[in-house]
């Protein structure tokens, strides 16, 4: 190298080493970090060799799928996994809207109420109990799934005001008729035990939620062939129309019933 060459290399650095010059040059993903491998390509592999920035998903559009999936395949089959693949982002872009598989399971119970139009709760204390019970057993028996998700007591505090109108509607009108906090509670809690028992057992019967095992799977046996009428004379004598008396809708009969007593028994005790 001529001496010039040299006191030139010395004077301009860049010019002895290309890549100085232009790091972006050596490095393209550094030009673009959107280019290098993001959360987006992990084990799903669905954002593997993209580039660019990540499409942009709304909460509505996830929660669009989530429906879908539901309808489609059961809310045991509902997946963060499963969910990314039909909105069709990467798992990674859902945590930018829900935390995990049981928030997602919380914001669609909480859509739901937020549809509910609110009904005019009668005046009277015990009107306004089977009101608000009638209002979430009815809006709930569509999506039987949600009852099952809602069965644990600490679901009053993942839940939002619309589910919780529902609560304090209950809990007030124990209140108004003269229990005690601790009695309302306990109006609620066995309000609410019977309504989602129902919906499970109705759904469970006609096949809208899968069973947790085949125990009971196919048709069911006749009570009459089962049933000795000298043992247990009285379903002996009902027989057969079991079935038919079992599947009348009595919801609304049986809170009455159930609430009554319960107001009962609180003014008693």
């Amino acid at each position: 190298m001529s001496r010039s060459s040299s006191e030139s290399s010395r004077a301009d650095p860049q010019r002895a080493d290309p890549q100085r010059a232009d790091p972006q040059r050596a490095d393209p993903q550094r030009a673009d970090p959107q280019r290098a491998d993001g959360p987006h390509s992990g084990p799903s592999g669905s954002g593997r060799g993209r580039t660019g920035r990540p499409p942009r998903t709304s909460r509505a559009e996830i929660l669009a799928g989530a429906h879908r999936i539901l309808e489609r395949d059961g809310w045991e089959k509902l997946t963060l996994r499963r969910l990314a693949t039909e909105v069709g982002v990467g798992t990674m872009t859902l945590y930018h809207h829900v935390r995990d598989r049981e928030d997602l399971l919380v914001q669609l119970i909480n859509e739901r109420f937020d549809r509910l139009t609110r009904p005019e709760l009668p005046a009277d204390p015990r009107e306004r109990i089977v009101a608000a019970g009638v209002a979430a057993h009815d809006t709930l028996a569509a999506w039987p799934w949600a009852a099952e998700v809602l069965t644990t007591d600490g679901f009053l505090a993942r839940v939002g005001d619309s589910a919780l109108w529902l609560v304090e509607a209950i809990v007030a009108g124990a209140v108004d008729h003269g229990c005690t906090p601790e009695q309302a509670v306990h109006v609620f809690r066995c309000v609410w035990y019977y309504t989602v028992g129902e919906i499970l057992v109705r759904a469970r019967s006609d096949g809208r939620v899968s069973r947790r095992d085949d125990l009971f799977s196919g048709p069911a046996p006749a009570l009459s062939s089962h049933v000795d009428p000298d043992r247990h004379p009285r379903l002996g004598a009902i027989g057969d129309r079991w079935p038919e008396l079992a599947a009348r809708d009595t919801y609304a009969a049986g809170l009455r019933a159930l609430v009554d007593g319960l107001l009962a028994q609180a003014g008693s005790g």
